[in-house]
């Protein structure tokens, strides 16, 4: 078997894979799981257009998950609006938002940006946290939203099972992993990369780096906006702790260093890794070491960058090459 058709059948019995995996997974924690790891991958992979494509660090991505998880459950519970339609409402929210907070914040340059989109997300979520009412939206502070179990079906994205949240989630991921690979092939990503890399120099050639960054922004807080949405349905409950935490934002930010920042697949690989973690850390500390996933982040995090600096996918791309020189009998050109 020659090379090319293993690079085009490899992929695609993993997407084989994944896609039956719900069938040999019965147990609803582990399947719960790979739902959370898919969900933030996605995040992580919308993160990746603005955090890894243009070469900054945005840590303030929560914001606009929570947007999304709050303007779709309010239109839910208050005007009977589908949560299909209320999440693309918060989507647009959410760029507008990435849009005014871009526009003033990248003009500031390494740890200044990350400062400024901290305190832009912990602003939202302290001001959520202290009101009931926001105009005819009701918000309920820090007692949150709960969306009642009481219209099960596609059009509620509402289940009684995991599954249909499964394939929601891989879809979501599976499309925004096609969307990041065209981008990072066009006019635009080679703007990001160059505006990244070489600001001054990409701005002396006649690019506008603000103008692609503020771009990049847009469609991050948008589809980071989308994943609010689907939160907020799987888990029929939110609060301004768990929807614009700050965890989260770091989170996002450690899966995509460790798996690999400004890749396709960085986001993906840090999420299979660090996302368990997360998951069995909290299980086993969460009542006596809450906040210990954090810990095993960083001393990852440590390790990775002092061994493989561009990530996780740099080594397992290299072994991904090796596997197909084996398997196919073939070398390629040095």
């Amino acid at each position: 078997m020659t090379r090319n058709t293993l690079q085009r059948l490899l992929p695609l019995a993993l997407l084989a894979t994944v896609l039956c995996l719900p069938l040999a997974v019965r147990s609803a924690t582990y399947l719960h799981i790979m739902i959370l790891v898919y969900l933030y991958a996605y995040l992580t992979t919308s993160w990746n257009l603005v955090g890894g494509f243009a070469g900054v660090l945005p840590l303030g991505h929560a914001a606009f998950f929570g947007i999304g998880a709050y303007t779709s459950t309010i239109l839910s519970l208050q005007y009977g609006i589908s949560p299909w339609l209320g999440m693309l409402v918060g989507g647009v929210i959410a760029a507008a938002v990435g849009v005014l907070i871009g526009l003033p914040t990248f003009k500031m340059r390494g740890a200044y940006f990350a400062l400024a989109t901290i305190a832009f997300a912990e602003g939202f979520r302290v001001m959520v946290e202290n009101i009931d009412k926001l105009g005819p939206f009701a918000l309920n502070g820090p007692r949150g939203l709960q969306i009642p179990p009481l219209n099960f079906g596609l059009a509620e994205m509402m289940f009684s099972g995991k599954e249909p949240y499964y394939y929601i989630i891989l879809i979501m991921l599976v499309a925004v992993l096609l969307l990041t690979s065209f981008i990072s092939r066009s006019k635009l990503g080679y703007y990001l990369n160059a505006g990244g890399e070489e600001p001054e120099a990409a701005m002396a050639l006649g690019i506008n780096v603000a103008r692609a960054k503020v771009i990049a922004m847009a469609m991050s807080s948008f589809l980071t906006a989308l994943a609010g949405t689907f939160y907020a349905q799987l888990n029929l409950y939110i609060h301004p702790k768990s929807a614009f935490s700050l965890d989260l934002s770091f989170e996002i930010a450690f899966i995509a260093l460790i798996g690999g920042r400004g890749s396709i697949v960085g986001p993906v690989l840090g999420a299979l890794l660090l996302r368990p973690v997360s998951d069995f850390s909290r299980i086993y500390f969460g009542d006596t070491l809450p906040g210990m996933h954090l810990i095993i982040f960083g001393v990852i995090l440590i390790l990775v960058m002092t061994f493989q600096p561009r990530g996780l996918q740099e080594p397992l791309t290299r072994l991904y090459e090796r596997l197909l020189d084996r398997l196919s009998g073939e070398r390629r050109a040095a």
